[in-house]
C-alpha cells in the first residue's frame, strides 16, 4: 500500500495547481496516465480570460462585466455565484502565473497582452502567442518540481475506494508492470479532464476518455449537465486539430464557397466572435445548405492579417496548417469544420471543488461547478482549471485539520480484490469477434452523427438504442493478447471503454429528456429555449439499468435570463 495525505488524479492544469497548493503543508502526490507535460492542457492555444483592462478598448472592463459575459454566454444555465468567484479570482491567477515565470505575450508598454474572444464585451483574453496552455502547464509543472511533488507517471486509476460517505483512496494499475496497487489518502482530488474521445471528430487528445468522471459515476456520485457538449467552430478539416479562437480574435474571417463572411447572417454584431455554440451551428448550417466546400468545410481566412501578425501571434496555427494540410495561411485560407472540443458537464461540486463524498474533490473539465452552464466562452477553460485548482487546495486544510480520519485499509483491500477479479474475468474471456476497437469506433461515430451539433428526438433515440446495444456487446469483448498486463494497452482500453459507454449513455439520455434548445444543446424539434420548464441542472446517478435523472435549480442571483443576442 502506498500512502499520502493528498492524492491528485490527473496532471493537467487543474491537477498541478491543486498539487502545488497543498504540497507546502501536506504530503501530496499526483497520479497520471502520462507525463505531466503531455497532459491535454498543453494543447490549449488561445488564452485565459481576466479583466486586466490592459489594451485599447478595455479600460472599462472589470470582473463584474466578465461575470455578465460568462452568464450570458452560458445561456443562463451557469450558477451565478460560482461565475462571480471565478471572474473575481481571474486577475489574481494571471498575476500569480506571471510571478511564477509564465511568459505571457507583452504589449509595447510591458503589460500583459490581451485579445478579443467570442462572447466577450472587451478584449480580456491573456495569451502567449497561440501556445498559452503549453506555457502555463510548463510553469505549473516547474513549480511542482520545485516543491517536490511526487508524481506517479503512467498509472491508470481504476476505482475510488469509498465507504460510509468517505474517501479512503484509489486503486490504480502501474502500466509498466500491470500491477494493481492501493493508494491510501485522506483527500483525493479528481482532475482528469474531459471526455472528448467519446466522439469521432474531436480536438481532444486520445487520453481524454472521461475516466475520472466515470470513476465518480460508478461510485455513485451525481454527474451534472452532461448533455451540454461544446463543438469548437474551427478544427482543421481532415484532422480535427484545434485552430484557436485566437485566429478569429486577431481578425480572421469565416468564408463560405460564395466568398461571403456568412456570420453576418447569424450574429451581425459579434460576427466571427459570437459564442462558440452559435458559430459552430452557423458553420454547420452553411455546410448543410450547400455553401460549404465539397459539402464538408468552410474557410478560415487569415491572409488579410499579413505575414508579420500571423508569424508573431499565430505561429503554431501556421505550423499546423503547413504540416498537416500543406497550406500556408499567409497565402491560402485554412479549411475548417466544427469538432467536439469541451464538456460543460461533469462531477457535481461546489465552488471549493467538494463533492458529496467527504475528502473527495474535483476540479477542471471533469468537474461541474457550473460556471459554463450550457456553453463555455473561449478563454474561460484555462481560467476554470487554475482558479478551481487553487480553491480546492485552499479548502483541503479545513477538512484535513478538522477531523479527517485515516484511510481504512480493509476498504482499500476489498476494492483491490474487486478490481483484480474484474481484470481476471476480462483477460480470461475466449476470443470473439467483439473487440475494443470495433465498439469504440461505432460509439464515436454514433455519438458524433446522432448526438452532435444538431439533435432531434428520433436520431437521439436511435443513438441511445445503439449505445445500449454496445454496452451489451461490451460484455463479450475479448483481448487478443492477454498473456501479460505489462504495457498492455488493450487491457487499459478495455477498462476505460466501460466508463466511456456509461458517459455516452448519460449524454444521449439527458439530451432526449431536455426538450428545448439552450447553448450547445440544439434540438431541431424544440428550437426555442424554455426557461419555464428547463431552467434547471440535470443530475444523473448510476444504476445497473442506466442513469437515473433528477433536476436541481440554477442559482440566479444578479442577472435574470434574457434572450441572447450578438
Amino acid at each position: 500500500m502506498i500512502k499520502h495525505d493528498v492524492l491528485v488524479i490527473g496532471a493537467g492544469l487543474a491537477g498541478l495547481r491543486a498539487a502545488v497548493g497543498t504540497s507546502a503543508r501536506y504530503d501530496t502526490a499526483v497520479l497520471t496516465k502520462v507525463h505531466p507535460v503531455r497532459s491535454h492542457s498543453i494543447a490549449a492555444q488561445g488564452g485565459m480570460n481576466a479583466s486586466l483592462a490592459n489594451v485599447e478598448g478595455s479600460k472599462d472592463d472589470n470582473p463584474e462585466k466578465h461575470t455578465f459575459d460568462t452568464i450570458k454566454g452560458s445561456d443562463y444555465l451557469a450558477d451565478q455565484p460560482a461565475v462571480r468567484v471565478m471572474c473575481e479570482q481571474a486577475p489574481l491567477l494571471v498575476y500569480e502565473l506571471e510571478h511564477w515565470g509564465c511568459p505571457w505575450s507583452r504589449l509595447d508598454n510591458g503589460k500583459i497582452a490581451q485579445r478579443p474572444f467570442g462572447g466577450a464585451g472587451y478584449p480580456r483574453c491573456c495569451y502567449s502567442a497561440d501556445r498559452t496552455g503549453h506555457v502555463i502547464l510548463h510553469t505549473l509543472y516547474e513549480r511542482a518540481v520545485q516543491l517536490n511533488v511526487k508524481v506517479y507517471e503512467e498509472w491508470l486509476a481504476l476505482a475510488l475506494a469509498i465507504d460510509n460517505g468517505r474517501i479512503h483512496g484509489v486503486i490504480a494499475m502501474e502500466m509498466a508492470t500491470g500491477k494493481l496497487e492501493t493508494f491510501a489518502a485522506r483527500v483525493v482530488i479528481i482532475a482528469t479532464g474531459g471526455y472528448g474521445r467519446i466522439f469521432s471528430r474531436s480536438s481532444n487528445a486520445l487520453i481524454n476518455t472521461g475516466s475520472g468522471i466515470a470513476l465518480a459515476y460508478e461510485a455513485g456520485l451525481p454527474i451534472e449537465d452532461m448533455e451540454f457538449v461544446q463543438f469548437h467552430p474551427t478544427t482543421l478539416y481532415g484532422t480535427n486539430i484545434l485552430m484557436t479562437e485566437g485566429a478569429r480574435g486577431e481578425g480572421g474571417y469565416l468564408i463560405n464557397n460564395r466568398g461571403e463572411r456568412f456570420m453576418e447572417k447569424y450574429a451581425p454584431s459579434a460576427m466571427e466572435l459570437a459564442p462558440r455554440d452559435i458559430v459552430s451551428r452557423s458553420i454547420q448550417t452553411e455546410i448543410n445548405e450547400g455553401r460549404g466546400f465539397n459539402d464538408e468545410y468552410v474557410h478560415l481566412d487569415l491572409r488579410h492579417l499579413g505575414a508579420k501578425k500571423i508569424i508573431e501571434r499565430l505561429p503554431g496555427i501556421r505550423d499546423i496548417a503547413i504540416d498537416f494540410a500543406g497550406i500556408d495561411p499567409i497565402y491560402e485560407p485554412i479549411p475548417i469544420q466544427p469538432g467536439q472540443h469541451y464538456s460543460m458537464g461533469g462531477i457535481a461540486t461546489d465552488v471549493t471543488g467538494a463533492t458529496c463524498v467527504q475528502g473527495l474533490y474535483a476540479a477542471g473539465e471533469c468537474a461541474c461547478v457550473s460556471v459554463h452552464g450550457a456553453n463555455r466562452l473561449g478563454g474561460n477553460s484555462l481560467l476554470d482549471t487554475t482558479v478551481f485548482g487553487k480553491l480546492v487546495a485552499e479548502a483541503v486544510p479545513e477538512y484535513l485539520d478538522h477531523g479527517a480520519q485515516e484511510p481504512d485499509q480493509k476498504v482499500l483491500e476489498a476494492e483491490l480484490k474487486k478490481q483484480q477479479g474484474l481484470i481476471a474475468e476480462i483477460t480470461a474471456r475466449p476470443r470473439s469477434r467483439e473487440t475494443v476497437g470495433t465498439i469504440l469506433s461505432e460509439m464515436r461515430e454514433t455519438m458524433f452523427n446522432q448526438c452532435g451539433i444538431f439533435r432531434e428526438k428520433k436520431t437521439l433515440e436511435n443513438c441511445h438504442s445503439k449505445i445500449k446495444e454496445l454496452k451489451e456487446r461490451y460484455r463479450n469483448v475479448a483481448i487478443q493478447n492477454s498473456a501479460s498486463l505489462r504495457y498492455n494497452p488493450a487491457v487499459m482500453n478495455t477498462l476505460e471503454l466501460r466508463g466511456m459507454l456509461e458517459l455516452a449513455e448519460i449524454i444521449v439520455a439527458g439530451a432526449i429528456l431536455r426538450e428545448e434548445s439552450r447553448g450547445s444543446h440544439a434540438r431541431t424539434d424544440f428550437p426555442s429555449r424554455d426557461d419555464q420548464n428547463w431552467l434547471k441542472h440535470t443530475m444523473a446517478v448510476y444504476s445497473p439499468d442506466g442513469p437515473v435523472f433528477s433536476y436541481t435549480d440554477v442559482e440566479i442571483t444578479d442577472y435574470a435570463p434574457q434572450e441572447r443576442k450578438y
